[in-house]
């Protein structure tokens, strides 16, 4: 088989991490096995159905994870001195049973049904390299980066993995992108599987030692990263800080602050950080407090951006719209939902979105708006929602510290939800707009092509 690109997902003994010269596994592994049970349960212990660790200091440890369908998750540990000379495979289900009884004695522990068992060695590795000297095959998961199963980051970390490469790939094979795009991959993942296993070992330790108080200290300290919410990524061609970001949550290779707006077309309130689709394009955001008295600013930025004539952004929205025109994406099931048809009626690389925040609805009409956002109705939002947010805010006051006077900004949001680059500019002039085509530009040719040439499909 030939291919362009491969990308290996086959688990913590990949081979496909064997075939990329100088990927090594670095780390370290415990003597601890540990034994895992889905099932139901039948116990007098109190608090079956609260996430729950019991230590016993002869026998070990036990984590209980309740479940769907009455099901409970147990994590027993089977210490070296309690399992003799008896390999991983030699620790059967009765085995493991047996010992978590013993550690949950004195309370009573019974099986009425088993969906599941398995065993494993607890190995906190990250590899040295996750793709070849040529950025033609890459690791994703557990072949690339190995921990405990304690705090539920295996699986999602692995999916942001493929996440993170997915919709590089797909403007790598377009040829829409440069080797500096699929670069990042490497230089954001690593730092990640790296900042997990930091956390794991401290997690999985204090879980062994049977000290709930460490425990749940690093819990706490953690618990941004665990969430996801605290996956950053340092300063890359991707992420670019800028001179004038404002003074709220955003910053470039984090995700942006959850917040409330009102869609326009609809009147319905949104998650403004969630209502466009991941469709594999670069959201961008237009912040003003008044669409009409900044319509110097947006005419100049919708018109030029849009031109394939005028800005690479336009170039780069014409050399994609031909690449999905000749390889559409494949419908899923969802669609008639999503309607992604809403999204790429100007660009299929760039959607185009305009956030209000000081006039009302009745101030203007979509008709008013420059044509990129008339053809972008569904992107349109009035930041008049505070009231319903956690914090009282508005989206406008969270993501940049608010909007004085005529004040516009841009904020550029990757295919995979992380702020890219933000900017404020001081009024909504043309001058102004100008400058910010020019900014853009040259963000955006940092790391994508308009030299297109033959696509890899």
């Amino acid at each position: 088989m030939t291919t362009s690109y491969v990308v290996g997902c086959d688990g913590a003994h990949s081979q496909v991490r064997k075939s990329i010269a100088g990927a090594q596994p670095v780390g370290a592994s415990s003597d601890a096995i540990w034994g895992v049970l889905d099932g139901q349960i039948e116990t007098n212990f109190p608090d079956l159905w609260s996430k729950a660790v019991i230590y016993s200091e002869e026998a070990g440890s036990v984590l209980i994870i309740p479940r769907e369908r009455n099901l409970t998750r147990l994590y027993i540990e089977l210490k070296p001195e309690s399992r003799g000379s008896a390999s991983r495979d030699e620790l059967t289900q009765e085995f493991v049973m047996q010992r978590a009884q013993e550690i949950m004695d004195p309370f009573h522990l019974k099986w009425k049904t088993v969906e599941w068992f398995g065993r494993y060695q607890v190995g906190q590795r990250v590899a040295t390299k996750f793709s070849d000297e040529r950025d033609r095959v890459y690791i994703c998961g557990d072949a690339s980066h190995t921990h405990s199963p304690k705090a539920a980051q295996g699986m999602n970390t692995s999916m942001h993995d493929g996440w993170n490469l997915a919709w590089k790939l797909n403007l790598a094979v377009r040829k829409l992108a440069k080797p500096e795009l699929l670069a990042t991959y490497e230089d954001e993942r690593r730092k990640i599987a790296q900042d997990l296993i930091n956390f794991d070992y401290e997690h999985a330790n204090a879980f062994a030692a049977g000290n709930s108080d460490a425990l749940a200290q690093n819990f706490m300290q953690n618990v941004r990263f665990i969430s996801g919410m605290g996956v950053e990524y340092s300063n890359n061609p991707l992420n670019m800080p800028t001179k004038a970001m404002g003074t709220g949550d955003l910053r470039p290779g984090c995700l942006p602050t959850p917040a409330k707006v009102t869609r326009y077309v609809d009147a319905n309130p949104t998650d403004i950080q969630l209502d466009i689709p991941t469709l594999g394009q670069f959201r961008v955001y237009l912040f003003c407090n008044d669409p009409l008295a900044s319509r110097g600013f947006l005419d100049t930025v919708c018109k030029q951006a849009n031109n394939a004539g005028q800005s690479f952004m336009g170039r780069m929205s014409a050399a994609a719209n031909a690449s999905y025109t000749l390889q559409p994406p494949v419908a899923a099931p969802h669609d008639e939902f999503v309607c992604p048809e809403r999204y790429t009626t100007v660009s299929c690389l760039f959607t185009w979105a305009l956030v209000v925040s000081g006039a009302p609805k009745s101030a203007f009409e979509i008709q008013d708006l420059p044509h990129a956002l008339r053809d972008s109705a569904w992107t349109v939002y009035l930041d008049d929602v505070a009231h319903t947010d956690t914090r009282g805010q508005r989206c406008v006051d969270k993501w940049l510290g608010g909007l004085q006077g005529n004040e516009t900004a841009v904020v550029v949001v990757r295919p995979d939800g992380y702020v890219g680059t933000l900017r404020v500019w001081p009024e909504g002039s043309k001058d102004c707009g100008q400058e910010a085509m020019r900014w853009m530009d040259e963000y955006f040719e940092g790391f994508l092509t308009d030299d297109v040439g033959a696509p890899n499909y």
